[in-house]
């Protein structure tokens, strides 16, 4: 194992620089740099004192997987979405990337004719959205709506339901639901 490499690694992943860790554990700049570049190879116990500056476990710092350290993202750029969607139907999900998410935060583009299937959708938990352009028509049940840009819509989906776009223009849509 490449005790410098994961130092350094793991110190960037806390957001320290390596002055700020010297300054933590009361050490020079030079002492943790050389222990990164593996110029030095500390001892158990000065390697105890520098990730008491992280502060990390010598155990942890040995077996931790630094993936698992990572922050999950906060920030999705649309390159980044993947489009879930299928035909004239655009799913881009927001967010796909974070382990263990508990809904599917979705930006939902429907091009004329386009429609979530002939088939009635159903699954447990309950699903919302706003329209953000054009018109879409949603069937909850036997109930018909067309909703217009700024209307929004919230319902328990184990309800059969779907989305048609009826109209000649694109229908933008930003919506939630549990993530099954």
């Amino acid at each position: 194992m490449d005790v410098g490499e994961r130092l350094k690694a793991i110190r960037k992943l806390k957001g320290l620089s390596q002055r700020e860790l010297a300054k933590r554990v009361g050490v020079t700049n030079s002492t943790i740099s050389m222990i990164e570049k593996n110029g030095v190879s500390p001892s158990v116990s000065s390697l105890k004192k520098v990730l008491s500056g992280i502060p990390i476990s010598i155990g942890d710092f040995f077996t931790l997987e630094i993936e698992d350290m990572e922050p999950e993202s906060v920030v999705y750029k649309a390159e980044e979405m993947p489009d879930i969607g299928s035909n004239n139907l655009s799913l881009k999900l927001i967010g796909a990337r974070n382990k263990g998410r508990s809904m599917d935060l979705l930006k939902e583009r429907y091009e004329p004719g386009a429609e979530t299937g002939p088939e009635m959708l159903q699954h447990p938990g309950e699903e919302g959205g706003v329209v953000i352009s054009g018109e879409i028509e949603l069937t909850v049940g036997f109930q018909v709506y067309h909703l217009k840009a700024g209307d929004g819509y919230y319902f328990n989906s184990n309800r059969p339901h779907r989305f048609r776009n009826i109209s000649a223009e694109v229908c933008e849509i930003i919506s939630a639901n549990p993530s099954v």
